[in-house]
């Protein structure tokens, strides 16, 4: 894969030699994301944020990792805001705003439609998720996470054991994690969900095609057993047709610590791409995990800033150059990670 000027569309588009490459660069962000150094690399550098659905982590995190490489962000958030209300297509919206930035980022709630943008976009284009369809950035995090949560057991990614659970029907991040694992060997996946959430078959296809081990189980118990990650997932209210239907289905998959306890590993590693949904009834990671050192959800988000940051200076090839624009942060900066 060619970074340089590339769109970031698809997991598909990545091998795992691209795979390593970003991460290197991303290990070489955390200085600058963790406030021990500042750059200003992409100073003059802007970043059009175009978010058509509801965002927290991706949108700021994007504008975050961006700003931390010392660029601008000009932000657009939902339809109401935007001349797409007034019917504007998104080919004339590609065409205009590309013109006003050097880079976008976009979340919209239909499947494909980043890539038809991106098609009309005079500047790169990187999918914060499209739909039910993709959120590639985000499953580079969480294999990212991955890696640094099994380093510290002399573990690598081949051979890794993940049970994946909830709503793998609509659950992006799932779709995405699932096709970037498929470059790695050895991994036995437990699909945890409802029959009617399933992990869509031609990605299950995939995982089998790449020589995996693959379980789908409704037992969230034996789904759970025997695994070093557990990556829980909300039940994707937006994609269904009425609240109701989603509440059939919120709350099946509980794990709290009682339940880790009773059928996990003393080590086996939580996440979650966030939000949880922490509503009476749901709460598919319960709060009583606070405490657990195995809960990675927040270590998860803070590494969604560095491999944006990496996404960054490969798209606009600077990664050599972050360094030579450096310098020392000069407010205070104690933190606690």
């Amino acid at each position: 894969m060619r970074f340089a000027g590339s769109h970031v569309l698809s997991i598909s588009q990545f091998d795992r030699a691209a795979v390593e490459q970003l991460f290197s660069v991303a290990d070489a962000m955390r200085p600058f994301a963790h406030r021990e150094q500042m750059t200003r690399v992409l100073d003059g550098a802007i970043l059009g944020s175009m978010f058509f659905e509801p965002s927290t982590r991706t949108r700021i995190s994007f504008g975050s990792a961006f700003n931390l490489l010392g660029g601008e962000v000009r932000e657009t958030t939902g339809f109401e805001h935007s001349a797409i209300a007034k019917g504007e297509s998104l080919y004339d919206t590609a065409r205009v705003l590309s013109g006003y930035s050097d880079i976008i980022v976009m979340r919209h709630p239909e499947d494909g439609s980043v890539a038809e943008f991106a098609a009309a976009s005079r500047v790169p284009v990187i999918n914060g998720g499209d739909g039910a369809n993709e959120h590639p950035s985000q499953a580079l995090l969480d294999l990212y996470t991955i890696r640094l949560e099994l380093a510290g057991r002399s573990r690598g990614l081949d051979g890794l054991r993940i049970a994946m659970v909830g709503d793998l029907r609509y659950g992006r991040t799932v779709h995405s994690l699932s096709k970037l694992l498929s470059l790695f060997t050895g991994l036995q996946i437990s699909l945890v969900s409802p029959e009617a959430l399933r992990m869509p078959a031609e990605v299950v296809d995939e995982l089998r095609s790449a020589g995996h081990q693959v379980l789908e189980t409704e037992a969230l118990e034996a789904g759970i057993a025997d695994v070093d990650i557990v990556y829980s997932t909300r039940i994707q209210e937006e994609r269904f047709a009425s609240r109701e239907e989603a509440d059939i289905y919120r709350g099946r998959f509980r794990l709290n610590q009682s339940v880790y306890t009773a059928n996990c590993e003393p080590n086996t590693v939580i996440m979650h791409p966030l939000p949880r949904d922490s509503r009476e009834g749901a709460r598919e990671l319960d709060v009583d995990l606070n405490d657990n050192p195995n809960l990675a959800i927040f270590r998860q988000s803070d590494n969604g800033v560095v491999i944006r940051m990496a996404l960054f200076a490969l798209i606009l090839d600077v990664a050599d150059q972050v360094e030579k624009h450096s310098g020392p942060v000069n407010w205070f900066t104690e933190r606690r990670f």
